[in-house]
């Protein structure tokens, strides 16, 4: 039955990437060509900057090829005079840096603690408390080749924060022996090729509509499932993950938590055996490596760390407790992110505004050193809880702003 709920879960994962491969190469060609039209015809006598105004790159082509700001045209255009903002944009928005420093490091923090939400959270902050989201969407008629860039600029900077997140956090845990590295080698291999597939499909193919509801709805269904994991029945199927829990939060309180921590007992193509605080686990690192592939080839599209899908894959589905999970997540996740950032931004030419960046990375290296040290005196259980209560309200946010135009969860 385990190696069933295995196969199964992989399953789901699959189907799940063959549907959004198959809505990025249906849905989306439309679009594209109705942007370019719309982006000369909206409004009809609309002059475009023809300048890339200093700006470089495929930015800089874009820019030009966006409508001037006028009379009667106050939104999605560019205002030469205007003072810069993201990415050197006139007119665009200009986060304040302090609230970028401050968001990080609850970014940080969480990532570290939970092992997942790093992503999602900075999507929170790029997409909606900096206003990204907004100003993306406000070309959507009238460059809609805009639209995407600014959409895959925000995943991509989603992604920096989170891989710093994910360096400091494997360093921490793995000092703590709170890491199972071939866990996370194996679920990484897999990790690879994910991100380096979708980058290459999806780059410049996304609208920011399309991102925020699938976003949304990929957090959601996580949530039932992860909430399900804190059901009496969902706990009796981890027992093994129960009782080192326990014993854990019973070492954490004497002081003595490094000496249960991570041991290897035997590791083959088709089967690992590691003990955590004196307790048994084993898996597949074949199945490990092909279920890194499906949550970096998702988490790649959705452009965050996929800690949301590898935290639910590692406690319900090889039954670990959350101790050990946030560290083995973070290891996984950086070496996603390496190879996804690098295929956003080499080869397909995706920029990010290092001004905002840099002080995000700042909050971001606080957040992850607090998180590894806090976590040990949070009960396994509300750890999973904690996960549960923000994958709810992120998702219900994110799937009704894309798939019915506006929040039912404030902000609205």
């Amino acid at each position: 039955m385990r190696v069933f709920n295995k196969r199964l879960f992989l399953i789901l994962d699959l189907v799940l990437l063959i549907g959004w491969v198959y809505f990025i190469n249906t849905s989306e060609a439309q679009p594209q060509v109705k942007a370019k039209v719309q982006t000369v015809a909206t409004p009809a006598n609309a002059e475009l900057v023809g300048s890339n105004l200093g700006l470089k790159g495929k930015l800089g082509a874009l820019i030009a090829e966006t409508p001037k700001c006028a009379t009667g045209l106050k939104k999605g255009c560019i205002a030469p005079q205007a003072s810069r903002g993201y990415l050197g944009i006139p007119g665009a928005k200009k986060p304040s840096f302090i609230l970028g420093l401050l968001w990080a490091i609850w970014v940080g923090w969480i990532f570290s603690t939970v092992g997942a939400f790093g992503g999602i959270m900075a999507g929170v902050g790029h997409i909606t408390i900096f206003g990204l989201g907004s100003y993306a969407k406000s070309f959507k008629k009238t460059n809609f080749a805009l639209n995407k860039f600014l959409t895959d600029s925000i995943r991509v900077s989603n992604q920096f924060l989170v891989g710093l997140s994910a360096l400091i956090s494997s360093v921490n845990y793995a000092k703590m022996k709170r890491l199972v590295f071939p866990l996370a080698i194996a679920l990484g291999v897999g990790s690879v090729f994910g991100s380096t597939l979708i980058p290459i499909i999806t780059a410049g193919k996304i609208s920011l509509k399309a991102y925020i509801g699938y976003f949304g709805l990929a957090v959601f269904a996580v949530a039932g499932f992860m909430f399900y994991g804190t059901t009496p029945a969902g706990l009796a199927k981890r027992r093994a993950a129960k009782e080192a829990a326990k014993r854990f939060e019973k070492a954490a309180k004497q002081g003595n938590v490094s000496e249960g921590g991570v041991k290897l007992v035997k590791f083959s193509p088709t089967q690992c055996v590691f003990t955590f605080s004196g307790v048994e686990f084993r898996f597949n690192p074949m199945l490990a490596a092909l279920g890194g592939f499906l949550i970096a080839s998702m988490a790649s599209f959705l452009g965050i760390g996929g800690g949301f899908l590898l935290v639910p894959f590692m406690t319900d589905i090889v039954k670990l407790p959350m101790f050990i999970v946030a560290g083995t997540s973070a290891l996984t996740v950086l070496i996603g992110m390496v190879v996804s950032i690098f295929n956003y931004m080499v080869v397909k030419g995706v920029m990010v505004w290092w001004p905002l960046i840099g002080a995000e990375l700042v909050g971001i290296f606080i957040g992850s050193m607090i998180g590894p040290s806090t976590q040990k005196y949070i009960p396994d259980i509300w750890l999973k809880r904690l996960f549960v209560v923000l994958a709810l309200y992120v998702g219900l946010r994110y799937a009704s702003k894309g798939f019915l135009g506006h929040s039912i969860v404030p902000p609205y």
